[in-house]
């Protein structure tokens, strides 16, 4: 197999087997950007240009919180207020006259909201653009790889499939850059591990849900224990129990200065 940047990570995924190569690749490279952002990169004009015009979701101010650099999370927070409180002035400044309503209205235009401005201009976050283009391009290199690597087409007809928003990204990566006949052949290869492990998790959760009638209390709990959270990582992608949580840092008990 020939080895790139993007290939290596993969196959450490698969590796791993578990229920979704693409979400255990998304935590990884999620935890690699959130110290970036919090090292020399805050520094950089660039980057500080990009962050004060974008911004942060919540996810990730809150994972850039839980880190030991709070100066560097001051300073970026800081620019990017001033940005969003010059952009509110523009917004809560325009005036909303019956005049532009009108206009609109006979225009068949319909004029944006304060509050949909205010939504609009929130929404951005730059960690989650990193984050998406990257899984995208690990998606990409899964679709690729299937039918040309011997050792990778192995692991992927082994693996347990991916959860539903990875699998939906996956197959329209490849229905969009393999030929149609790669793509129709991958769609199958997907499906033949997904549904097997649909049902193997609906079993699991079932036998959870059996194990409170008192007939099955001293029955084995079998790969149920935490067939809730693996399920529910399945169907949203990795968000709960120990597939969803980020390596640890030891640097949580200096994060106050």
């Amino acid at each position: 197999m020939k080895y790139t940047l993007d290939t290596l990570p993969v196959l450490d995924a698969y590796r791993e087997n578990g229920e979704c190569p693409l979400c255990r690749l998304r935590i990884s490279c999620e935890d690699q950007y959130v110290d970036s952002m919090l090292g020399a990169a805050y520094m950089e004009p660039d980057c500080r240009v990009k962050t004060n015009e974008v911004g942060f979701c919540t996810r990730h101010f809150e994972l850039m919180f839980e880190r030991r650099n709070r100066l560097g999370l001051a300073l970026m927070t800081h620019t990017h207020m001033q940005q969003v409180t010059r952009d509110l002035k523009t917004i809560l400044s325009d005036d909303g006259s019956q005049k532009g309503l009108l206009a609109a209205f006979r225009s068949g235009k319909s004029e944006e909201t304060r509050a949909a401005k205010i939504r609009k201009r929130l929404s951005g976050c730059v960690i989650c653009e990193q984050v998406d283009s990257t899984v995208s391009r690990y998606a990409y290199t899964i679709a690729q790889l299937y039918g040309t690597n011997a050792e990778f087409q192995r692991m992927f007809d082994s693996s347990k499939g991916f959860c539903l928003p990875h699998l939906a990204l996956v197959l329209n990566l490849a229905q969009k850059t393999l030929p149609a006949a790669r793509a129709d052949a991958f769609a199958k290869a997907v499906a033949a591990v997904e549904l097997p492990n649909l049902e193997r998790l609906s079993k699991e959760l079932e036998w959870f849900t059996l194990k409170y009638d008192f007939r099955n209390a001293d029955k084995p709990w079998g790969n149920s224990r935490d067939a809730v959270e693996r399920s529910i990582n399945k169907l949203m992608g990795a968000c709960v129990g120990e597939e969803a949580k980020m390596p640890a840092h030891n640097d949580l008990s200096l994060i106050h200065i």
